[in-house]
């Protein structure tokens, strides 16, 4: 069976890091181009560098194309790649604006494309295990969840992400993460309440996001801060049986900058346990599942092949967008965002 051929449109940091060493793992995909507008080295061996999205989709065997740019550009870039129709994987965030999303999935849809977004750490090893946990009922009814995505980094630098442009700041870049693995475990909330900030000193976007999603039996903290020397634990669960507490970000990314991949040994492994603490305060160590982010490729080429579903759903790349702009609309507006039923 032929293989599908892939162009990924961006040559930075993620592109390097997750995408193509993913596709690379993946026996169906064949990564054929990689488009940068400046040149420069082709991110792997045999993967041809070509100057345009254009130049991408006037090859007839490029049927999957990873949209891996500045955030402010994924919506029309997606739109191109799917208007050509082509299968189309979009780096978070999805767009930045609710309506868009919409317009995209239907798109999409009409179209007859598989359409997704790059939601890699469902398959992270401390999601996994917290997943885990609380489907076996480990914890009881889940009253209170917190997630955090913490580092230090008390310097601006100088780089898209953090320069004030459409679709910087740490809530579009860590954000969606946090609103996915949030979602898939408990479903949409009922209201969303935020506060965002810039609070780095020189900082043109937001640094620092703490967000509250209210569900009628719990609530849910989502929270990204970026002078945090040591980090929050990643995970704390308080249930009606006990509570859980993660205390380490998944190794897969560090792995990959550090040249391990998919099938090395030790990739995914995550020496970091889940400690689980019962009603009468007794803690115990559960070994965390190794980690596998290179699975979303291997769903994204089945899903184009027709034999199994897409990695994240329409809906569901759609309800992420909705509680990130709530969240947006909270902070901006000093008010809870209730979401429509």
């Amino acid at each position: 069976m032929a293989r599908i051929g892939v162009g990924i449109i961006g040559n930075g940091m993620a592109t390097r890091v997750f995408h193509v060493p993913y596709i690379q793992a993946c026996d169906d995909l064949d990564l054929r181009a990689v488009v940068s507008r400046s040149g420069g080295e082709a991110p792997a061996a045999g993967v041809a560098i070509v100057p345009d999205v254009a130049a991408l989709l006037a090859d007839p065997a490029v049927q999957l194309v990873v949209v891996a740019t500045p955030s402010g550009t994924h919506a029309a870039l997606a739109r191109q790649a799917i208007e050509a129709g082509r299968h189309v994987v979009v780096e978070k965030p999805f767009t930045l604006d609710l309506a868009e999303a919409r317009e995209l999935a239907a798109l999409a849809r009409a179209r007859g494309v598989v359409l997704s977004v790059f939601h890699n750490r469902r398959w992270d090893t401390d999601f996994l295990a917290v997943r885990a946990a609380i489907e076996t009922g480990l914890v009881g009814r889940v009253v209170h969840f917190e997630s955090h995505f913490d580092r230090f980094r008390p310097e601006v630098r100088e780089r898209w992400r953090e320069d004030g442009s459409p679709g910087s700041g740490v809530w579009y870049d860590l954000g969606p993460h946090l609103v996915d693995q949030a979602l898939a475990l408990f479903g949409r909330p009922e209201a969303v309440g935020a506060d965002i900030a810039a609070l780095r000193q020189g900082s043109g976007s937001p640094d620092w996001a703490h967000i509250v999603l209210r569900y009628r039996e719990r609530r849910v903290i989502l929270h990204a801060g970026m002078c945090v020397a040591g980090g929050e634990p990643r995970f704390r669960v308080h249930g009606t049986g006990g509570s859980l507490v993660k205390r380490h970000l998944d190794p897969q990314e560090a792995q990959s900058v550090a040249g391990v991949r998919p099938g090395d040994a030790g990739w995914g492994v995550d020496p970091d346990p889940l400690i689980h603490i019962d009603g009468d305060g007794v803690e115990r160590s559960i070994p965390a599942p190794r980690g596998s982010q290179e699975r979303f490729y291997a769903m994204m080429a089945q899903a184009c092949l027709g034999t199994g579903p897409a990695p994240a759903a329409l809906d569901e790349i759609v309800a992420v967008q909705e509680v990130v702009e709530a969240a947006l609309v909270s902070a901006r507006e000093g008010r809870v965002v209730i979401l429509p039923a």
